[in-house]
């Protein structure tokens, strides 16, 4: 065998054992976030408070209890927590809101919580709904429907130029090929650049 050959094959161990350790790892992270969500619905409780503010605070920064700041591994100690003060029962409180939930906390409204211990796993409005979170466009999305709208505009110009009605929107039709055989594309394209 040759050089190459020999430092392709212990590449390809070495990756192999990093592939099986990670399994391993995974495993038993999976387990034991397992336990924790078992140990949040144990203790979960529904409480009512009003939110003062909500901030993405490093956990040194967050002022959370001394306890919970050394309970918290050392690799995640420097991440940026969903921080949450509530006013509960005159007392105004630090809490670590659930990541899914955060950006559903409407700040200076008093809402009901499903909480445990200083975590809170669901929020619900008291008077009416909570605002729902916007739906983000990716930017492909977002170049697609500058795309269909300046396509829609040049359409209904030239409509108007020959008298006709509008045609409909790329929103109304049920496909977004571009309409019309490939001739018909291409033919267009060719008086476009006339």
């Amino acid at each position: 065998m040759s050089t190459w050959q020999i430092v392709l094959w212990v590449i390809v161990i070495v990756l192999a054992a990093i592939l099986v350790a990670l399994f391993f790892i995974g495993r038993r992270l999976e387990k034991k976030q397992a336990e924790q969500q078992e140990q949040i619905e144990a203790a979960k409780q529904s409480v009512t408070f009003l939110v003062l503010d909500k901030k993405r605070l490093r956990l040194k920064e967050s002022k959370l209890p001394q306890q919970v700041i050394d309970s918290t591994p050392w690799y995640l100690r420097r991440s940026k927590l969903p921080i949450v003060m509530v006013r509960f029962n005159g007392q105004v409180m630090r809490m670590i809101s659930d990541e899914a939930i955060f950006d559903l906390i409407p700040v200076g409204k008093e809402v009901r919580a499903t909480v445990s211990g200083l975590y809170i796993t669901d929020v619900k409005g008291i008077r009416g709904a909570l605002d729902s979170k916007p739906v983000k466009k990716g930017w492909f999305q977002k170049i697609k429907d500058k795309a269909f709208k300046a396509r829609d505009d040049q359409r209904a110009e030239q409509a108007a130029k020959k008298g006709e009605p509008a045609p409909k929107s790329i929103s109304t039709q049920s496909s977004g090929s571009g309409g019309g055989s490939p001739r018909k594309r291409k033919a267009t394209k060719k008086k476009r650049k006339h």
